[in-house]
């Protein structure tokens, strides 16, 4: 468990901390009236606690637990049970929630592989933040839906917008936490969680509706009906997410060729990369186009294989404009051959074009970084860094892009490059 608590932020910290006392409020409620309706909030909990334990970590290093967040969302929106009204209040919710997640998180900890707590602390906050608005209506809601003639138009109603303003509040924490964590602008954040995060969110969303209607005319029955479908969604996501990452681990292993080859410093391209994505996210640079230039800064050394006599340290930085722009073309070909990087493959291709011929931002970071490294290589001292900057900002707004140079320097300023 100590090592869940390593590396978090004040953010994430805060956000742990106000999980907790939730959690704490709503068992301490719950153990002092007693459960309502007990066979139902063992049976929601125990889909929780499977959702928990099934949780995988999708691209962008986001862990998530869809069948869980399902689950947890079709307790709170629960208005009847085969047409029997059900009155749990919303700290109910939040203990059958918090006892859930615990429960799922138990084996991974049993066997070393402790929770995120933030990601659970900001699922945890989320289903209490739509209990708390959703259970007090749930009575008049109800009334509405069974009267003499009740209809559900009211209470779909309400259940979209407020889920509607969850997730929205779930995307702006999610936004923050974020940008504190790798350093890149708030309103970034917020489009590439939008972009990556809301979809599922909104499944989820949709889906936990749906088990709280099948439950009208279903019963406890719903459950095991609505678990079978959201496995198989489940099980579709991680085979996504592990072919995102297989992925990426083959290009870092074809990344490294040139340096088992000889071609370029040991942990050249490593470092490039990591100095390139650190340039994009201090430029505005979205997730998208964040791991396009990774990938291209990974390989932008590839073209080297070509040569029959590599050049000393693979420093293109030193060697003749031309020849560095044919090294990157040929990279590019190589690429190319892969039939699915084709715009990885142009960034590589002009990363030694002249800044007046305007090649892409991501070929202009890379050019950068690359130059700075092949100056700096794994070397920690900041004279030297210094000195490196320099020589890279008298070079000319026609050889480096300036604003690529000034977020250099801001991450160099931060941390030595060996530790981006």
């Amino acid at each position: 468990m100590k090592r869940a608590f390593q590396g978090l932020d004040s953010g994430q910290l805060l956000l742990i901390c106000a999980a907790g006392l939730v959690a704490v409020a709503g068992v301490a409620h719950t153990a002092a009236v007693g459960l309502d309706r007990p066979e139902v909030a063992i049976g929601f909990g125990a889909l929780i606690a499977v959702g928990e334990l099934a949780r995988l970590t999708m691209p962008g290093n986001r862990e998530v637990a869809p069948i869980g967040a399902a689950a947890a969302l079709g307790y709170t929106l629960l208005l009847d049970l085969a047409t029997n009204p059900l009155r749990h209040s919303a700290l109910q919710v939040v203990a059958v929630i918090a006892v859930g997640m615990m429960a799922g998180a138990l084996p991974h900890l049993a066997v070393g592989r402790p929770p995120r707590l933030d990601a659970m602390a900001r699922r945890l906050l989320t289903g209490a933040l739509l209990a708390f608005a959703f259970r007090p209506l749930a009575g008049t809601l109800h009334e509405l839906t069974l009267g003499d003639r009740g209809t559900w138009w009211p209470a779909l109603t309400v259940m979209v917008t407020l889920i509607a303003l969850t997730l929205g509040i779930d995307v702006l924490i999610a936004a923050m936490l974020r940008a504190e964590q790798v350093r890149t602008a708030f309103k970034v954040a917020v489009s590439d969680e939008v972009r990556t995060a809301f979809p599922l969110g909104a499944a989820v969303a949709a889906s936990g509706v749906l088990l709280a209607l099948a439950s009208h005319s279903m019963d406890l029955v719903a459950l095991v009906v609505f678990a079978a479908p959201l496995l198989v969604t489940q099980v579709a996501f991680r085979k996504y997410a592990g072919i995102r990452a297989t992925y990426l681990q083959t290009v870092r292993a074809l990344s490294r060729v040139t340096e088992v080859g000889g071609y370029v410093e040991p942990g050249h391209s490593r470092r490039v990369s990591r100095l390139s994505v650190a340039i994009g996210r201090e430029l505005g640079m979205s997730e998208p186009e964040l791991l396009e230039l990774e990938y291209a800064a990974l390989m932008h050394d590839i073209g080297q294989l070509s040569l029959r006599d590599p050049i000393p340290g693979g420093a293109t930085v030193l060697t003749d404009p031309e020849q560095a722009r044919r090294i990157a073309e040929l990279g590019a070909e190589v690429i190319r051959q892969t039939g699915v990087l084709d715009r990885v493959a142009d960034v590589v291709r002009r990363q030694c074009d002249p800044i007046d011929e305007d090649p892409p931002l991501s070929s202009r970071i890379i050019k950068v970084a690359n130059a700075y490294d092949d100056l700096v290589g794994g070397s920690t001292d900041r004279d030297r860094a210094g000195a490196a900057l320099e020589r890279l900002r008298l070079a000319g707004g026609s050889e480096y892009d300036a604003a690529c140079i000034g977020g250099l320097a801001r991450v160099v300023d931060r941390a030595p490059a060996h530790r981006i």
